[in-house]
């Protein structure tokens, strides 16, 4: 993490500012009255600032928010994510609803449709695929989203009597780094949808049941205000350790890279 020790700052510069040993990435908005700081999933800091502002303002206000950068950086240093790349060879491990299983490369006879599919403890794919890394990314996580798909048919409806919510529709696909995301539906009589990123059926299944809780909430309610997390803590007393339990976990998973 950037120190906060020196006591000089330097001017911004295609749009970066530092302050006090610490360097912000600049956004300006005509549309913006007051500044604001994010810090952003790669550890790196983003001050937004009303335009026309000076840069000793802009500096003052990262000063006067220094220990909560730190503290943030710091958070953010401690949960960055570890996805592991994945090689396509015999023996590389992957996991399902928790548990590992190793890949095996199958010629064509042993799978003809040339689709992966789990055998007798293996994960099955095609030579032809393990050969070709695009391919064969594209092959598992179309497994991961069919077999995803599957359980959670299974699993949604009691989650959503239990938190009394109409039961949405499903669908399990790429979502980049979320978990899972709920669309509401467009008319008073439609279906909302629930949309679960593949990844997540690596996870223990107490952990995909989280996300499946944490997305039915929001059919009730939008947002995380407090009324949000009470009606989590109804359906899940224990939420907030799976919560913690999916941020730890969740950034030691596989999110699609092959070496």
């Amino acid at each position: 993490m950037t120190a906060l020790a020196e006591d000089q700052i330097a001017a911004a510069v295609d749009g970066l500012l530092a302050v006090d040993g610490l360097e912000l990435h600049v956004r300006t908005s005509s549309r913006r009255k007051r500044f604001a700081l994010t810090v952003e999933s790669d550890a790196s800091v983003t001050l937004h600032t009303p335009q026309g502002r000076t840069e000793q303002e802009a500096a003052s206000f990262v000063r006067a928010h220094r220990a909560w950068l730190v503290s943030k950086l710091g958070l953010r240093e401690r949960t960055r994510p570890l996805n592991p790349a994945k090689r396509l060879a015999d023996g590389e491990v992957f996991r399902y609803l928790g548990r590992t299983y190793r890949l095996a490369i199958a010629s064509g006879m042993e799978l003809p449709d040339q689709r992966v599919r789990l055998v007798a403890g293996r994960l099955v794919i095609g030579r032809h695929q393990a050969e070709d890394p695009a391919v064969g990314r594209a092959a598992l996580v179309d497994w991961y989203c069919r077999v995803g798909q599957a359980w959670t048919s299974h699993r949604l409806q009691p989650w959503a009597a239990r938190m009394g919510v109409g039961e949405p529709a499903l669908e399990v696909r790429d979502l980049g780094q979320r978990w899972g995301s709920y669309r509401p539906a467009e008319g008073e009589d439609g279906q909302g949808l629930m949309s679960l990123g593949w990844p997540l059926f690596q996870l223990p299944m107490h952990l995909i049941d989280y996300v499946i809780a944490h997305e039915l909430a929001h059919v009730k309610v939008s947002g995380h205000r407090a009324d949000f997390w009470r009606l989590v803590r109804l359906a899940l007393p224990e939420y907030e350790q799976r919560r913690a339990d999916l941020d730890e976990l969740g950034r030691r998973m596989w999110m699609g890279t092959i070496a």
